[in-house]
């Protein structure tokens, strides 16, 4: 039985292949306290469907390269599209046009 797994994308600068990061939340065996752990998998995405953000479902593979272990299986949830860079560009234009206003 091959193991799946759901994480979010967290890269897709590279071709054909994501970097996906799934969440882990265990106890610990002598405190009991609540522990986050995350994998990194790198995944095999045959058509870059997927973008930054994404929530999909990967299952394992044989060994596809030196890191990609896991191919896509679907995306469960779409991200919201938009890349931190493109909220700090907006965020700098909003800047710029409350200052030329309350300037004027």
């Amino acid at each position: 039985m091959k193991k799946r797994e759901i994480g979010v994308v967290t890269s897709d600068k590279m071709q054909k292949s994501r970097r996906v990061e799934v969440q882990r939340l265990y106890k610990h065996p002598k405190y009991g306290k609540r522990l986050r752990s995350i994998t990194v998998c790198h995944v095999h995405d045959e058509e870059n469907v997927t973008r930054e953000g994404d929530v999909v479902e990967i299952v394992e593979c044989r060994p596809r390269s030196r890191l990609k272990r896991w191919e896509l299986l679907r995306i469960v949830q779409r991200g919201n599209g938009v890349a931190p860079a493109d909220l700090a560009d907006e965020a700098e234009a909003a800047g710029k046009t409350d200052a030329t206003e309350t300037g004027s």
